[in-house]
């Protein structure tokens, strides 16, 4: 498939899925074993636990994890000694967690594994950074649980998305889900200039005057809003959110008489907890939002089978999809 070709530009790699059993595992081991046919080095690990036999909270049948000769990868103590391929021991982290201290090793003969990985994004941030000292040209994070926080681009270059039957069966909800995520990945970014005076700004809300410069609002957090007295606007009408951007922050804006002016930064689409229904009445309204850093979304993949068994028409979904986000769609257990 032609983004495998895409991934290669980039020096980290997210897959990160809308719900479990979306087919990240699936997607993951097809990357892998492309890239080992192309011998290009690599490092893995994961956000949580990826590659077990049975799901923990459908007890079906699940694809493990494949790694061949030369990979570098990271997991946890219990889940390294029960690896079923022979590992040069390289290090051990004194970062530890409920499975044990990480575990970094290099795959000496090809077999399966069970990753799991630091539940921080900073931890897998160093991580990635020291692969990447050690001239390791690429880095897979494998997502649990539908992260999508490992998919900001301040943790991984680039991103792939899965979604599928388990989002939903049907096809229309299905869609609409998909679109909705796919639409805040592609939020529209500020210029550079300003990026770079936003980026260090740890938390609060912040106004942006004519000139670019922020000015601290005094709002911890967009939860702590007072519903009538509170004044966004002294600087202007372009504002920044340091932190989480939800629902509540969207509807106080609708409420507002400038709200047809007003816009909205956030750091990245992964900081928007946000309804389909908030943001459209939001953006109808006038309102715009727009993100410091967009994520590189290099492919969407479907995996066309729920946990409860049931399977869409995989050619009609991937095109129904692929033609509703004007993007390819790609089934790799299809193709």
């Amino acid at each position: 498939m032609p983004f495998v070709n895409d991934i290669l530009k980039h020096r980290s790699l997210s897959i990160v899925g809308l719900d479990k059993n979306t087919g990240k595992t699936v997607c993951l081991n097809y990357v892998l074993r492309r890239l080992n046919e192309m011998n290009l080095p690599v490092a893995v690990t994961s956000i949580g636990v990826d590659g077990e036999q049975t799901d923990a909270v459908f007890a079906t049948a699940k694809p493990e994890i494949t790694l061949y000769e030369g990979t570098q990868f990271i997991t946890s103590e219990r889940h390294y000694l029960c690896r079923r391929l022979v590992s040069e021991l390289l290090h051990v982290d004194t970062y530890s967690t409920s499975l044990g201290r990480l575990v970094t090793g290099r795959v000496v003969c090809a077999g399966k594994i069970l990753l799991s990985g630091p539940a921080t994004t900073e931890k897998l941030r160093q991580q990635i950074e020291s692969f990447r000292q050690q001239g390791v040209p690429l880095t897979i994070v494998d997502g649990a649980l539908s992260r999508l926080s490992l998919a900001s681009p301040t943790v991984t270059d680039a991103m792939i998305l899965a979604t599928g039957g388990a989002v939903s069966t049907n096809i229309k909800t299905l869609i609409a889900k998909t679109r909705f995520v796919y639409q805040l990945i592609n939020l529209e970014e500020v210029d550079a200039s300003l990026r770079d005076t936003l980026a260090p700004i740890a938390k609060g809300l912040w106004g942006i005057d004519d000139e670019g410069q922020p000015h601290d609002l005094g709002i911890v957090s967009a939860f702590l809003l007072d519903k009538e007295n509170t004044d966004l606007f002294p600087y202007g009408n372009t504002l920044f959110v340091a932190g989480a951007v939800s629902d509540r922050l969207l509807k106080y804006l609708c409420r507002q008489k400038n709200v047809a002016d007003v816009t909205l930064i956030a750091r990245d689409f992964t900081k928007l907890f946000l309804s389909p229904e908030a943001l459209g009445d939001y953006l109808r309204k006038g309102g715009k939002i727009k993100v410091l850093q967009r994520s590189k979304l290099i492919a969407i993949t479907l995996n066309p089978t729920s946990p409860s068994s049931y399977r869409l028409d995989s050619k009609a979904a991937c095109e129904q999809l692929s033609e509703a986000l004007q993007t390819p769609v790609y089934d790799v257990m299809r193709q």
